[in-house]
């Protein structure tokens, strides 16, 4: 059984503001009626949970202003969500060892918060036309599936990205793939691919990469929002959340700016987990807020409202 310890490679991955929030945090606010087919056999349990991604307070992070060993608690405490979602770009230097995921652990475990899954970048493209940088990227990662695993994750989200021509850079994703998750499986990790431009933007292709793959433990983690596939062309957001739930092990819910009704404005929240829970999804979607004109923490809120909302509408 291959083991890599943490240290077998280093690491350097590196409208009013009054009025929206009256609306947006208000109880019920989206009023949209849910599309005819909306999932409604869910035996009474909730028809998917809401964790937190580290990604929605990363100004807040960069400022100082909350350290990532705090996340945890500052989800719970002041968002009222006890599962997250970590980024690997917002651990600072020096505390990616085993003692540090060790605390963040024990940390979690006592005021009871699951860690679900650490977003992985900059650690090189597992698509490289050249196959040793593409066995260095493979590599890279290593040292955040020990991490994922320390903290009880069930994934580490990588990125597919390549150079070349579209059936090259199928091939060549699909290989770097395919090796990574063989790395992840004797820790029982998955590997999830996110939409995260270019190629991986578009629904197709990243689909046929999943089932080149064909690996139990490689999926995907359709993100509502990140659909520009490059050269100012974008991919149908809805389209390609349906090409890619099939394989999907989480979701994020992609916000940015909120309207009156605290709706997203453009993404349709109730059209988009109508599409998830058809899929017969039921675990944690992901909040991930990226708009500038409300505060982190506000957004978060009302994109937490927005998924209430979506799922008290769910039938049980």
């Amino acid at each position: 059984m291959l083991r890599l310890g943490l240290f077998t490679m280093i690491s350097s991955p590196d409208q009013s503001r009054r009025s929206f929030l009256r609306s947006a945090l208000a109880a019920g606010a989206a009023s949209n009626m849910m599309p005819a087919a909306f999932a409604d056999h869910h035996g009474g349990k909730p028809p998917f949970k809401i964790s937190l991604a580290e990604w929605s307070l990363n100004k807040m992070i960069r400022k100082g202003d909350l350290k990532n060993m705090d996340f945890p608690q500052f989800s719970k405490e002041r968002c009222g969500i006890n599962a997250v979602e970590y980024v690997n770009q917002l651990f600072a230097d020096g505390t990616v060892n085993d003692k540090y995921f060790r605390d963040l652990k024990k940390r979690c475990d006592d005021i009871g918060v699951k860690s679900l899954l650490i977003m992985c970048d900059g650690l090189g493209k597992l698509g490289d036309p050249d196959s040793a940088k593409r066995h260095r990227a493979v590599l890279n990662h290593a040292l955040w599936i020990n991490g994922a695993q320390a903290l009880g994750c069930h994934s580490i989200r990588v990125n597919a990205s390549s150079t070349g021509k579209r059936v090259e850079q199928e091939k060549l994703a699909a290989d770097g793939l395919a090796s990574l998750s063989e790395l992840a499986k004797p820790y029982g990790m998955n590997v999830v691919v996110e939409n995260h431009g270019g190629l991986s933007s578009d629904g197709s292709w990243l689909s046929s990469v999943m089932k080149r793959v064909n690996m139990p433990n490689c999926g995907t983690l359709p993100d509502f929002g990140n659909f520009n596939i490059g050269g100012g062309k974008t991919y149908d957001r809805y389209k390609g959340v349906t090409e890619l739930m099939p394989f999907a092990k989480a979701v994020s819910a992609k916000s940015n700016n909120f309207d009156s009704d605290g709706n997203e404005t453009k993404t349709d929240f109730y059209k988009m987990m109508d599409i998830v829970l058809k899929a017969g999804y039921d675990g944690y979607v992901g909040i991930e807020y990226e708009g500038g004109k409300i505060g982190e923490l506000e957004g978060i809120l009302a994109t937490k409202k927005l998924l209430e909302s979506v799922r008290a509408k769910v039938k049980a």
